[in-house]
């Protein structure tokens, strides 16, 4: 059985319409992180099919030393072929999560850079600040 567990909760980072820096960074970080997480539980799920598939493999040949039926034989080898072929997709799949948490860290330096010096400004005056597009006009 798989030590992997249901994911019940919401989604990583809330998608409400909270644009503030410090809120922005929030969702960064809890997105990179979870990818981050997702990364890791792919990786050990990567190397459990991988051994699986060897194992399958391996009894496999066993069946055949102890001359069982070759359907038994088949039947193992296709599992340890299936086996292998999602351990491809899930590689796939830990590249991507890799990816997307790189892209997402990188997002939150990035955003960082360009508006905590603003964000600074702002709070920490008393005065308020007027709503977007107040000085369009």
């Amino acid at each position: 059985m798989s030590d992997l567990q249901r994911h019940t909760g919401g989604p990583a980072a809330r998608t409400d319409g909270d644009n503030r820096y410090k809120a922005v960074q929030h969702k960064l970080k809890t997105l990179g992180t979870a990818m981050d997480m997702a990364g890791n539980e792919l990786e050990s799920l990567l190397r459990g099919m991988r051994a699986n598939a060897q194992r399958a493999e391996g009894l496999a040949v066993d069946i055949a030393n102890a001359e069982l039926d070759a359907k038994f034989v088949e039947m193992t080898n296709q599992v340890s072929v299936a086996l292998g072929g999602a351990a491809v997709e899930v590689h796939k799949l830990h590249e991507s999560a890799r990816e997307v948490a790189g892209l997402a860290h990188d997002t939150r330096r990035t955003h960082a850079r360009l508006y905590e010096g603003l964000d600074t400004v702002r709070s920490s005056r008393k005065e308020r600040t007027p709503k977007p597009g107040f000085f369009a006009r």
